[in-house]
């Protein structure tokens, strides 16, 4: 007899996303951002840069090994953070190498989905908690299975939402003023206060923009994590126009 289509082929596309498997894709979406704003705005020469298909895109990512060993060292920070949901926001900050002027602040806000966080970290030591009574445990069980069923979003879903990011970022050199100066970069990770931060992290001012405009960029959520992404830039002064 014919055995009925099962249903894997849905299951499979539709793959409840786990905490540190979303911390990966945010990991992985702030490095390729990060390489685009540093691509798009001119930061780091082009040559520098080799061309990776991601996303169904082509991006652009720094073969610059200083560049790419202080990156490296970010997004290991920014992982274990993401994992402990200390992370608030990144921000790229760029600024004139000559004015020593805040010119462009991109802004990456993260939360987090408390449920779908709770259900997809692990206890150590199998997570058995004697306390539990049988009538708990059952309640726990239908509960992560609810949230399971709400967060059931494909990878490919994702990615077409980070697609939509970074085409953004690419584009944006038709609306954001010409940098007329050299610029440099940095990085500013807002963390929660309970956040172990290494010594050689220091503090920083927000580095904010007077007179300025902003630009709400799209957001994605891997049904654990959401990201908000925006950009805010200096407006040109009327004599540069």
């Amino acid at each position: 007899a014919n055995q009925p289509p099962t249903m894997a082929s849905a299951v499979d596309s539709k793959t409840v996303i786990t905490l540190k498997g979303s911390v990966a894709v945010v990991s992985e979406f702030f490095f390729c951002a990060i390489n685009s704003i540093l691509y798009q705005r001119g930061i780091y020469q082009p040559e520098t840069f080799k061309r990776e298909s991601k996303y169904g895109l082509t991006v652009l990512s720094t073969t610059d090994e200083g560049l790419l060993s202080y990156l490296n060292q970010i997004m290991s920070q920014m992982e274990t953070w993401l994992l402990e949901g200390d992370v608030q926001r990144l921000v790229v900050v760029v600024t004139g190498a000559d004015s020593g002027e805040t010119l462009e602040r991109w802004q990456f806000n993260v939360s987090v989905d408390g449920a779908a966080a709770s259900s997809s970290s692990t206890k150590p030591n199998g997570g058995g908690d004697e306390n539990n009574t049988p009538a708990q445990n059952n309640a726990a069980a239908s509960a992560d299975a609810a949230t399971a069923k709400k967060m059931g979003k494909s990878v490919k879903e994702i990615h077409n939402e980070i697609q939509a990011i970074i085409r953004q970022i690419t584009a944006s050199v038709t609306f954001l003023p010409l940098l007329n100066e050299p610029c440099s970069f940095d990085l500013l990770v807002y963390t929660n206060k309970s956040a172990v931060v290494p010594q050689k992290w220091e503090d920083s001012d927000p580095r904010y923009i007077m007179n300025s405009q902003e630009v709400k960029l799209r957001s994605f959520t891997t049904s654990v994590h959401k990201v908000e992404s925006m950009v805010t830039y200096k407006e040109a002064d009327e004599w540069e126009l």
